[in-house]
């Protein structure tokens, strides 16, 4: 595949972050790679990227499988349903959409692997995660079940301008900075995708998920 899509969003994150402050490592790119072939994700991983998300069990149990990416850490982004927590809990070293207790109490009993509050900021219906209005409730009972947690993750309402997800943006970096004033291991702010990663790290981005960008449109 062609890899100017990667090349570009790598110097975009890079010149993103430097008007922030940060330097190009500072924010974590998590190329998403569901649907796209093997060979395009071993294509991208010949330049540099490690981190990969999946959003189906059937998806990241293939790649595994395969037996070709054993130099790569796979995130699991998608909805996860509870009967799934066990073969997603042995392949993934972060699961990004950790959105309900019912959830929370099965991965607990299943594994120690690192999970980010998945928040639904907008009260949106067809979205799962917590409510932003109590996250210290949220958080609380998290820990009692004694996840490890490493941070938020929200997806805004949809917007063809990504002007309009700065305040969803904004208000996620508000609990991620609240968490990390009373809690530990508070390491990742995960939002930002395709259309709006470059609004996402300048309000506070410390994870992006990328995948349309990289790897072109998505073959129905």
């Amino acid at each position: 595949m062609d890899t100017e899509g990667f090349v570009n969003v790598r110097a975009g994150i890079a010149a993103a972050a430097a008007l922030v402050g940060l330097g190009p490592d500072a924010v974590t790119l998590v190329a998403v790679s569901k649907g796209r072939s093997d060979d395009d994700v071993v294509s991208v991983a010949r330049f540099g990227q490690t981190v990969f998300g999946e959003n189906r069990q059937q998806g990241l149990a293939a790649r595994i499988e395969s037996g070709r990416f054993d130099a790569i850490e796979w995130h699991f982004i998608g909805p996860l349903q509870s009967n799934k927590v066990a073969p997603v809990a042995e392949h993934c070293s972060l699961l990004h959409s950790m959105d309900r207790m019912s959830l929370a109490r099965k991965w607990s009993k299943a594994c120690n692997v690192p999970v980010l509050v998945q928040f639904n900021l907008a009260a949106e219906s067809q979205k799962s995660g917590f409510s932003p209005d109590e996250p210290n409730a949220v958080m609380d009972q998290l820990l009692e079940l004694g996840l490890d947690v490493r941070g938020v993750m929200a997806i805004p309402p949809r917007s063809e301008d990504p002007e309009g997800s700065l305040k969803y943006f904004a208000k996620l970096r508000a609990i991620f900075e609240h968490y990390g004033e009373r809690y530990a291991n508070m390491e990742q702010c995960s939002m930002g995708m395709s259309n709006d990663y470059l609004a996402a790290i300048s309000e506070g981005s410390t994870m992006v998920r990328v995948g349309q960008a990289i790897f072109g449109p998505a073959l129905l």
